[in-house]
């Protein structure tokens, strides 16, 4: 019940700006427009593997939707902000392990932002470009099963860097390189099969490609569940991760006298 009150008032907090957003979602459409219109200029000419023309539009108009629920979240969960104020004393002597609490507060936002930006961003998409969607009720199961799956990645890998803070004067580097490697290694703008092999196999010995590549592909029917092991895997060994980074913290924070 806790849990589910912290997501619920983030997500309420959010509501108070929703007029603001919709700028913010004009401006990401547009973005997402420029892509595939360069995208829909290369297919005149080429015939983009087995995307084509119209699969590429929708593999880019499904990215661009999912940054919001699977980058587009709060830098390192809010924690560099209360190591430079001293509040994450107060947040490690609560009575709540830090990892599930910043969670719980980060699944409002992800929901809230999957309800009134990705959603409105992807229907701009379905009727300008006139997109299809998945035939089967188990594509649906499998593309919310990922992106669930990428949502929680994200969470995970956000806490790490703000769990950095506490060894780093700054650590909004590793925010903006975090973004770097999702628009590189996660197929934000070009599939992962389509970089140079040697870089393909640095993606997928990260979490990025499941961030993004593998949802897309099982929404746009050219993946199985197969994937989603994949996903299964990162989530788990990224938890014990987070975990251990907890401990890590609050003996840094205990050993600097907070």
């Amino acid at each position: 019940m806790l849990y589910f009150t912290l997501a619920s008032k983030a997500y309420a907090r959010n509501l108070q700006y929703r007029g603001a957003h919709m700028v913010h979602n004009f401006a990401s459409a547009m973005f997402g427009f420029m892509y595939a219109c360069i995208w829909i200029g290369l297919g005149a000419d080429h015939a983009l593997g087995e995307y084509g023309t119209q699969g590429m539009v929708g593999y880019i108009a499904f990215t661009q939707s999912a940054l919001w629920v699977t980058s587009f979240i709060t830098n390192g969960l809010g924690i560099p902000q209360t190591v430079r104020t001293g509040h994450i004393s107060l947040d490690l002597m609560r009575p709540v392990h830090l990892f599930p609490h910043l969670m719980a507060r980060e699944w409002g936002q992800i929901a809230y932002q999957f309800v009134y930006k990705s959603i409105p961003i992807y229907l701009v998409y379905y009727f300008v470009f006139s997109l299809q969607l998945p035939g089967t009720l188990a594509s649906y199961l499998y593309v919310a099963i990922a992106l669930i799956g990428a949502a929680y990645l994200s969470i995970c890998m956000n806490y790490l860097i703000g769990a950095s803070a506490l060894w780093t004067t700054e650590s909004s580097w590793l925010y903006w390189g975090n973004h770097a490697m999702i628009n590189l290694l996660a197929g934000f703008f070009i599939p992962i099969e389509w970089l140079p092999s040697w870089l393909q196999t640095i993606a997928w010995l990260s979490p990025y490609p499941y961030l993004l590549y593998v949802p897309t592909r099982l929404y746009l029917g050219f993946g199985d569940a197969s994937y989603l092991w994949g996903t299964l895997f990162w989530c788990v060994l990224l938890t014990f991760i987070c975990l251990a980074a907890t401990l890590l913290l609050k003996r840094k924070v205990e050993v600097q006298g907070g």
